[in-house]
């Protein structure tokens, strides 16, 4: 079985106990319930990326919306500008709490499951993420929302943002999934993936289940001693790159 068929044979086992969870009786079942065909996603030399397969079920009729963030990071966005024939670096702006992974979908579009004042309160859709500077005292009017799209835009080119909200599929009345696609370059650390339950634009159930992201084998203890040893991983990767140039410089010589 492939890497990618095995989560969705997870996914339809699981939602094989939902379907008879979902019949159980409403004073026992809860509005909702859902989880990940995988909890762990692993980072390995040859990782291309990968799919993890949300399912779940309610208890009864209502959209399901589902947002998918990553680990929290600070964010430099510059703008740069022409000065002398020479672009440079004119001005920037601070972004806190930038998640660096996010998706969200839904069962139907977004805008139509509730009013954009509790979208913006889950921050569901790209439109309702709340991006806020830290350096925008004293700024023209409109230039936080100009760094805002640059931001976005870049995190789209990386692949990490998706501009469309991707879809939330139900079979039959209660059961629900959706796919969940992660990059090549997906950031690691821990996700958080929620899941909410609307009915007449209100959120009536909501659950969270963490997703991790990280990397093995080589790679990961490469990138642990990194971290831990930043100036003796200079000094090696400096020691390397003179080597390598130096066996250049003998092989050409000889040639």
């Amino acid at each position: 079985m492939s890497a990618r068929a095995r989560p969705v044979a997870a996914a339809l086992a699981v939602l094989a106990v939902l379907a008879v969870w979902s019949q159980a009786s409403p004073a026992r079942a809860q509005a909702l319930v859902a989880d990940l065909s995988e909890h762990l996603i692993a980072i390995s030399t040859d990782f291309t990326g990968t799919d993890v397969v949300l399912f779940g079920a309610t208890d009864g009729p209502g959209e399901v919306a589902v947002v998918v963030r990553g680990p929290p990071t600070t964010t430099v966005v510059r703008r740069k500008r022409r000065i002398a024939g020479i672009w440079v670096n004119a001005d920037s702006m601070t972004f806190a709490d930038v998640p660096a992974y996010y998706w969200a979908g839904a069962s139907a579009p977004v805008d139509d499951i509730a009013p954009a004042a509790v979208l913006e309160r889950h921050g569901i859709g790209l439109a309702h993420l709340r991006l806020a500077p830290v350096d925008a005292v004293d700024r023209p009017p409109g230039e936080a929302a100009m760094f805002r799209r640059a931001l976005v835009r870049r995190k789209q080119a990386e692949g990490t943002y998706t501009l469309e909200a991707g879809r939330v599929s139900f079979l039959g009345d209660r059961l629900f999934r959706s796919t969940l696609v992660f990059p090549t370059e997906v950031p690691t650390g821990q996700y958080t993936v929620s899941v909410l339950l609307f009915r007449e634009g209100r959120v009536v159930s909501a659950q969270t289940t963490p997703l991790i992201v990280s990397k093995v084998g080589t790679g990961a203890r490469v990138f642990a001693f990194a971290r831990q040893h930043a100036a003796a991983y200079g000094a090696i990767a400096i020691a390397i790159a003179v080597a390598a140039g130096w066996l250049a410089g003998v092989a050409f010589r000889r040639s």
